[in-house]
């Protein structure tokens, strides 16, 4: 099932008298209205400040403690006659919208927890969701927009709460705790995806996810190179470093623009991106370092190197010029941004033929 945000009908909303929070609003504001305005009257009858101030607290609140100046007056009778209708009205009312306040906001967070583990034990083959800052947020959206069911696990409560708002099923709690993992079907669930910006903690979620399915397709964010190696070791099948790739989308467009307009520049190549995806493959632009070790190689033998791990579709020459579909025969230079598509092909590249040796 989809999960969307739910929609009240109009006949269903809830009517200006059934608000908690706007009847305690409401109640106290009645209140600070009474009271300043007889605490001038008084005022205006001849009293000090503190004595009429002090008075209309005691009667608001119906303490009795005595009266600080003989109400012997018509008119000190008839102020106090009336504090005492509207105060006394009012602190009923004010305390009551405030039992309603806490009633109905207990009950909400009871029900709406019931509603959302109930929720959460229907799923199966669904995305589990680590954190909901900036890209968590984004991966839920396009996830909802594609049709997915998925479970969001944020710490932060009023992250959480945001999540909740969106529609989304959240879990609040710290995504380390395989209790927490456990309760957002992870046995159940298809993918995992940690997005943390905490590099130790998408380590651990990792391995804990991994012992608890084996099966489960885990993707790990990273923010430092060399996390990518122990968020593999620990049993991600894929690693994103989001800081690196968007520098290398900046490096491409300074660089290559005819290429970044080519391949991130319309609606049909992100619908081809997508195709490829799906397909396991990806598309992406690769610069040849000047010491790297396809410099000088022809196209047939870099693909030959990479055993058939991606080919070659594009080149642009540091000069400009761009060959598509190059032949086999065509030699790779230095500085050259070389389009590949291919099964992971962004890592094995920069891992291995494209990058300059270790000890250069």
């Amino acid at each position: 099932m989809t999960l969307k945000p739910a929609r009240a009908s109009t006949a269903h909303r809830p009517g200006f008298w059934a608000s908690a929070p706007r009847n305690l609003t409401l109640g106290i504001g009645f209140m600070l209205l009474v009271m300043v305005l007889s605490t001038i009257a008084y005022r205006l009858a001849g009293w000090s400040l503190g004595d009429a101030f002090y008075m209309v607290v005691m009667t608001v609140y119906t303490v009795g403690y005595g009266e600080v100046r003989a109400v012997d007056t018509p008119l000190l009778r008839g102020i106090t006659i009336a504090t005492i209708m509207f105060g006394c009205t009012g602190m009923i009312f004010v305390t009551g919208a405030l039992v309603q306040f806490i009633t109905v906001s207990q009950l909400d967070q009871i029900f709406g927890i019931k509603r959302m583990n109930s929720r959460i034990g229907q799923l199966e083959n669904h995305v589990v969701i680590c954190g909901f800052g900036r890209l968590g947020q984004v991966l839920a959206q396009d996830l909802r927009a594609g049709g997915a069911d998925f479970v969001v696990l944020e710490h932060d409560e009023e992250r959480a709460a945001h999540a909740r708002a969106l529609g989304y099923a959240c879990l609040q709690g710290d995504a380390t705790d395989e209790d927490l993992l456990t309760a957002a079907g992870i046995r159940r669930a298809s993918t995992l995806a940690t997005v943390l910006p905490n590099d130790a903690a998408n380590v651990f979620i990792t391995l804990s996810a991994r012992s608890l399915n084996p099966n489960l397709d885990i993707i790990s964010r990273g923010e430092l190179p060399s996390t990518e190696k122990k968020l593999l070791q620990a049993g991600a099948n894929h690693v994103v470093l989001p800081t690196h790739i968007g520098a290398e989308r900046i490096a491409e467009m300074i660089l290559y623009k005819e290429t970044a307009r080519f391949l991130r520049g319309s609606g049909r190549m992100r619908d081809f991106e997508v195709v490829l995806h799906s397909l396991g493959l990806e598309i992406d632009t690769i610069s040849a370092a000047a010491d790297s070790l396809i410099v000088g190689q022809t196209v047939e033998t870099v693909e030959q190197e990479a055993s058939g791990a991606f080919f070659i579709v594009r080149i642009n020459r540091r000069d400009g010029a761009v060959i598509a579909g190059p032949e086999g025969s065509t030699r790779i230079e230095a500085g050259d941004g070389v389009v590949i598509v291919g099964r992971g092909a962004r890592t094995r590249a920069l891992s291995g033929l494209f990058a300059p040796p270790p000890d250069r």
